[in-house]
């Protein structure tokens, strides 16, 4: 068994006190392995590929919560749009118009975060904070009536600086706090700000992170 169920409850316990929500990233982890956390009653996890993500999800218990974490491509909405729970990082308006009509097509509603690029690397994806803002603003979001948004991700600079991570997930809390009424919906009462992995997730929560990506720390490195 290569599931670390002892850290799964350890960042459990962790979590408590912030009030913040566990994503258990599975990419490229056999379905094995998913069940096993799932015996120990962890259900949200996170994947990065579609095909991955679809196969698995014929394969586990039907209640999981699939949360889409990595870049998804508009083409390929379509197949993740009649079970995904949370998708992750949206970073346009063409994408969620193709969120929407896949959504649309399954009688659901899919609940989405907006990707705000935060980072010091051009690698990493997402919406600057004033195209972010712009999105938010625009009239033809109203149009779009089967998803939600329901917060922001953020991914930090790949770095030992700390204070350089800080600063950027303190930015991002920053402007969430002054947006968090736009993200209040059914689904999800309380707004959500994805943001921190294993190598930074308690500097994320102390920012004021509520919910964290988990992957190597719970499955063991790639």
């Amino acid at each position: 068994m290569s599931v670390n169920i002892e850290k799964i409850n350890q960042i459990r316990q962790e979590l408590l006190p912030y009030k913040a929500t566990l994503v258990a990233v599975s990419k490229t982890k056999p379905v094995t392995d998913i069940q096993e956390a799932y015996n120990q009653h962890q259900i949200i996890f996170g994947e990065n590929y579609v095909q991955e993500l679809a196969e698995k999800q014929k394969q586990l218990p039907a209640d999981i919560q699939w949360h889409f974490i990595g870049h998804l491509q508009s083409n390929k909405a379509k197949q993740i749009a009649p079970f995904v729970s949370l998708i992750h990082a949206v970073d346009g308006f063409g994408l969620l118009k193709e969120i929407n009509k896949q959504a649309e097509k399954n009688q659901r509603m899919i609940n989405c975060l907006l990707q705000v690029f935060i980072a010091d690397e051009e690698t990493k994806f997402g919406l600057s904070y004033k195209e972010c803002e712009e999105l938010l603003a625009d009239e033809k979001l109203k149009l779009l009536k089967n998803i939600h948004i329901c917060g922001l991700m953020g991914m930090a600079t790949n770095t030992e600086n700390e204070n350089k991570i800080r600063q950027e997930f303190k930015q991002l809390h920053s402007f969430y706090s002054t947006h968090k009424e736009s993200f209040v919906c059914e689904n999800n009462p309380a707004p959500i700000l994805s943001m921190g992995m294993t190598s930074d997730y308690k500097i994320a929560l102390d920012e004021g992170s509520n919910m964290i990506r988990i992957g190597s720390a719970l499955f063991g490195s790639r």
